[in-house]
């Protein structure tokens, strides 16, 4: 899908070309002159080529993964091409992280991007709104940064949130001791952490593509921008570093409780086994058969027997009891 934004009164609006589309009626997709953003999300062959049409070289998917360095962040026949991964969704709907490629040129901003981080989707209606405006493509850049930041901010403090939740059922004096409960928790619990390490991805390659973009020489009021996003990236790398921390802290909690739960059943178990073994030996020695066992032929050997195989039973039920083993 292509979107081409151009300016509104409050921020940046879809253009539309013809009657109510980018195709035209030969089915060729038109861009307007007055686009200063162009939206590629999982584009056709035809999308792109009208991209290349402006002078742009859209790169492909597979070009996008590539983690070098030297193929995320450089420069081409004028052009700035700064890659980035970010968490978003599927086209099912999943949670994923997935590289998003900004180009910078004079006149316009291009994205190729084939997942759906949501920083694009609410970034255009307040677009003016932000710090940078969107009165340039390195504004509208600088501007979707914030946003993107502000959104990761978000993803960490939901994170948070659960990490606390957890916390508070395990750590609590009335935590619960359902292990299945506790299996939840550490499953939520992981959970959180797969999407902060997402979330640290992100803030990697954003402090990496914002310092890329703040080497080349910009007015002093972008250089203020981009300091200022510096800080925001790099404090949010401290608080998912404690998250991270907090994360480990908690697994290592929940499968301690989760370790006690079945160390308990496993005692109870082997005590219910030690209390059976005296009397188990009594009854042993009296199955022997042995011609000369002289409480064979007595009236008071099977009574004796069983008040035995009791009493060794009680002695044994009492000994752990004092020696605190129940």
């Amino acid at each position: 899908m292509l979107t081409a934004y151009g300016h509104s009164g409050k921020g940046l609006i879809a253009l539309e070309a013809g009657a109510g589309s980018l195709i035209d009626d030969r089915g060729a997709v038109t861009i307007p002159d007055e686009a200063v953003w162009i939206d590629l999300f999982r584009p056709l062959p035809r999308q792109v080529e009208a991209v290349r049409a402006l002078g742009v070289d859209v790169p492909t998917l597979e070009e996008m993964e590539q983690i070098e360095i030297s193929n995320r962040l450089f420069r081409e026949e004028g052009l700035e091409y700064l890659t980035v991964v970010l968490p978003g969704k599927t086209a099912d709907g999943e949670p994923s992280a997935g590289p998003v490629t900004f180009i910078l040129t004079p006149d316009r901003l291009v994205t190729v991007r084939h997942h759906a981080p949501r920083p694009f989707e609410v970034f255009p209606p307040r677009a003016a709104q932000s710090a940078a405006g969107c009165g340039s493509p390195d504004r509208i850049f600088l501007g979707l940064g914030e946003e993107i930041v502000a959104r990761l901010a978000d993803l960490l403090e939901a994170a948070g949130r659960v990490l606390d939740e957890a916390a508070r059922s395990v750590f609590a004096e009335d935590a619960t001791s359902d292990s299945d409960a506790l299996q939840a928790t550490l499953r939520r619990v992981g959970q959180q952490g797969e999407l902060i390490g997402r979330v640290r991805l992100a803030l990697l390659t954003m402090e990496r593509a914002v310092s890329y973009f703040g080497a080349i020489e910009r007015d002093d009021p972008a250089q203020a921008l981009i300091k200022g996003l510096m800080r925001d990236i790099q404090a949010l790398s401290v608080h998912s570093d404690y998250l991270s921390g907090r994360i480990g802290l908690t697994v290592d909690a929940t499968m301690g409780m989760i370790n006690l739960l079945q160390n308990a059943t496993v005692r109870i178990v082997s005590v219910a086994a030690v209390l059976f073994l005296p009397p188990t030996l009594v009854a042993s020695i009296y199955g022997m058969n042995f011609h000369l066992m002289p409480e064979l032929d007595s009236p008071w050997g099977y009574p004796a027997a069983l008040a035995l195989m009791l009493a060794s039973a009680v002695g044994c039920y009492l000994i752990f009891k004092w020696k605190k083993w129940l």
